[in-house]
């Protein structure tokens, strides 16, 4: 596979053009982490005000990921992806043109939703590849995607500075950066390669069928106990967009009056997803239908691989956003050097997440290896808590740290790949709900994460304006969060997680028989 990977012929040219539409996303995704600091001046924001901005980065993540996942199921992947790139154009214009607070959270928000393209490709790249090499395709689909907000943070500073000189603002002599020019740039990018990808690709190789579920109100299961199991895995949902509400509360853009109907409107949410799983398993649960033995599903499956990807992706969107401030203010860098060096992190998409990936093909274990890279994501991030202002000195101690890092950086993002290398083998035809679910409970580890973060300093007695060593402190003990949650996690696949069937065969679940028909 390694050699015919830059063959960009049948498979191969589809995985090239479907990572390609992710990198895209993430693009647009994450456009305003390198411009953060120029929106805020420019806007005349408040601190809290453009963390919480940050914070609806990922928000409507959440439902957009699971609703997602029930579109492609339905439509397949060629539409749904070339519909979420067209789609990206309207926010990224939106926060471009914005003139408030409001305008900007708005925009925010619906930009949000374009994050969900991840769960797309998983299905498509699913389609073209067996079993037996889905942990390295869906590796490199995730890793080189994922580079993209990498990439935003290289280049949308310099994009921004070439755009000022046709129009950028003044504040006294300095020129601001045109952020609004390079964040429209990334949406019409999206959307046009969006109408390219429409006339690329095709949902299956020529003959094969693409198996659709039965319905896709919600997702379809086996037994009543996991009925009751997937009932209780989507109240994480409802709760993290409350927290979301909450801390708009807090920066003033609910109000008394808005912020009890923004909860009621995630409870009605929460309603509407309820009944699409009743009614999907309908006959479930009144017991008019039965599933064969081969026909089952344990859910518990999906519910330990949603909990894998809160601590891996969850915790590397909460950690790319505030390494280049760890790295600043633990050795006093300058903001670039310690830009560069927070980088890193995400550089190792580009080689850990196929790695993941091939790990899972490679070591006869599925199951196995998802535990071992749960478990040395813990230790790592356990090992990053111990850098601290004095601990770690000098050029030894950045490059220490760097290393250590990267260390880190490794397990989480290799475990990802592993997470999606389990995830197209744990039912065929809901395929893109499971990944949408999955997908989504990445982002609830991403806001509770960030939502832990942003709290740390006032829980630990600095105030609105800590000082350096609660700050210090409070990076510490937020390390020691994520590397206990991975322990914890880590052991669960260990113990829980079971071995899918079909994990090394050269032909999906169901395939033959869809072949023939």
């Amino acid at each position: 596979m390694l050699g015919e990977l830059w063959s960009f012929q049948g498979r191969y040219r589809t995985l090239h053009l479907t990572w390609f539409a992710f990198f895209l996303t993430f693009v647009v995704w994450f456009n305003l982490a390198p411009l953060a600091t120029t929106v805020r001046e420019d806007m005349g924001l408040e601190l809290g005000q453009i963390r919480t901005i940050a914070i609806c980065n990922v928000a409507l993540t959440v439902p957009a990921r699971v609703i997602i996942g029930m579109l492609l199921d339905k439509f397949g992947p060629r539409i749904t992806y070339s519909a979420i790139l067209v789609f990206a154009a309207i926010p990224c214009l939106m926060f471009a043109t914005a003139q408030s607070f409001g305008a900007l959270v708005v925009a925010r928000l619906l930009l949000s939703i374009v994050g969900a393209g991840f769960v797309i490709g998983i299905r498509m790249v699913a389609e073209w590849f067996p079993p037996k090499e889905i942990g390295l395709a869906e590796g490199i689909y995730g890793g080189w995607g994922n580079f993209g907000s990498a990439f935003s943070a290289l280049t949308l500073v310099i994009v921004a500075g070439w755009l000022s000189f046709a129009g950028g603002a003044q504040i006294g002599d300095a020129v601001v950066l045109n952020w609004r020019g390079a964040i429209a740039l990334t949406g019409i990018i999206a959307a046009v390669y969006g109408v390219f990808y429409f006339f690329s690709v095709q949902d299956t190789p020529p003959g094969k069928v693409y198996q659709r579920p039965h319905k896709t109100a919600g997702l379809e299961v086996t037994s009543m106990r996991d009925f009751w199991g997937l009932m209780g895995m989507n109240v994480p949902f409802a709760g993290i967009l409350a927290v979301l509400a909450w801390r708009l509360k807090g920066v003033g853009f609910l109000d008394e009056a808005t912020y009890p109907m923004a909860l009621l409107a995630i409870l009605i949410w929460y309603g509407m997803q309820s009944w699409g799983v009743l009614r999907t398993n309908w006959q479930l649960v009144t017991g008019r239908k039965v599933y064969p033995k081969e026909d089952r599903y344990e859910f518990k499956q999906v519910a330990i691989l949603e909990l894998t990807y809160i601590v891996n992706f969850g915790s590397e969107l909460a950690v790319v956003s505030m390494l280049p401030s760890f790295f600043e203010t633990t050795f006093d860098l300058p903001k670039a050097m310690a830009g560069t060096l927070a980088a890193s992190y995400a550089f190792m998409n580009l080689a850990a997440r196929p790695g993941g990936g091939l790990l899972s093909d490679r070591m006869g274990s599925r199951k196995n290896t998802m535990a071992f890279l749960t478990i040395g994501l813990g230790v790592g991030y356990l090992l990053m808590s111990l850098i601290e202002p004095g601990t770690f000195t000098g050029t030894a101690g950045i490059v220490l740290a760097l290393a250590l890092t990267m260390f880190c950086s490794f397990f989480v993002q290799a475990g990802e790949g592993s997470t999606f290398a389990l995830v197209p083998l744990v039912k065929r035809r809901v395929t893109g709900q499971v990944a949408g679910l999955v997908g989504a409970y990445g982002n609830v580890g991403a806001v509770a994460y960030l939502t832990i973060f942003s709290l740390l300093p006032a829980w630990m007695g600095g105030g609105a304006d800590p000082s350096p060593a609660v700050v210090a402190a409070s990076n510490s003990t937020f390390f020691q969060v994520l590397g206990i949650a991975g322990l914890i996690v880590g052991f669960l696949c260990m113990f829980f997680l079971r071995e899918p069937k079909g994990s090394f065969a050269d032909l999906h679940e169901g395939e033959l028989a869809a072949s023939a028909s």
